[in-house]
C-alpha cells in the first residue's frame, strides 16, 4: 500500500536509491559519488513509500506548477512487483488532488526501465522549447552533477 512516508523512514530509504542505482551498472552507467538525493530531503510530505520497511519510494518536488518526480526508486529485491507503478499511480493521483496540470521528470532516454516506462504510464517527451525555467534549472543542476552520462529527457504526463 502506498502512503506517506514517516520521518523515522527517510534515513533508511538511502539504502533503497545506492540499490536501485546500482543496476544502472548493467547499461554501463556509474552515477557520480556523493550524497543520495533522498538523503538531501527532511521533509517526509514530498515522499511516498510502499512497504514496511520502504522498499520503494517516489520523492516528489514542484517546477512551473507542474509536481516533479524528483526521483523513483525500488529496492532490486522487489522489482517486477508492481511497486513502481503503484507509486506512478499515487504521484498522479496526488498531482490531480493537488490542482498540478502535469507531472514532470527527467530521466535516461534509452534505459528500459527509465524513458520506455514512463512512456508506458502515459508520458511523453517534453521538448526544451516547452520547458518552463524550473525545469529548465533542473536539468542544469543535474548536468552540473555529472548525471547526464547517456542521453536524458524531460517527459510530461499531461493531462491528469
Amino acid at each position: 500500500m502506498v502512503r506517506w512516508a514517516d520521518a523515522g523512514e527517510l534515513a533508511g530509504l538511502a539504502d533503497v536509491e545506492l540499490a536501485a542505482d546500482g543496476i544502472f551498472t548493467q547499461v554501463g552507467i556509474v552515477f557520480p559519488p556523493g550524497t543520495t538525493m533522498i538523503e538531501e530531503v527532511d521533509d517526509p510530505g514530498r515522499v511516498l513509500v510502499e512497504g514496511e520497511p520502504p522498499e520503494g519510494f517516489a520523492l516528489l518536488g514542484r517546477a512551473d506548477g507542474n509536481v516533479h518526480l524528483d526521483q523513483l526508486a525500488v529496492h532490486p529485491r522487489s522489482m517486477r512487483k508492481g511497486i513502481g507503478g503503484r507509486l506512478m499511480e499515487a504521484v498522479i493521483d496526488h498531482a490531480r488532488a493537488s490542482g498540478a496540470p502535469a507531472v514532470t521528470l527527467t530521466t535516461y532516454r534509452d534505459v528500459p526501465w527509465n524513458a520506455p516506462w514512463y512512456t508506458r504510464h502515459g508520458f511523453a517527451v517534453l521538448p526544451e522549447p516547452e520547458w518552463g525555467p524550473e525545469l529548465r534549472a533542473l536539468v542544469e543542476h543535474e548536468r552540473e552533477l555529472g548525471l547526464e552520462i547517456t542521453p536524458r529527457v524531460v517527459m510530461r504526463r499531461q493531462p491528469l
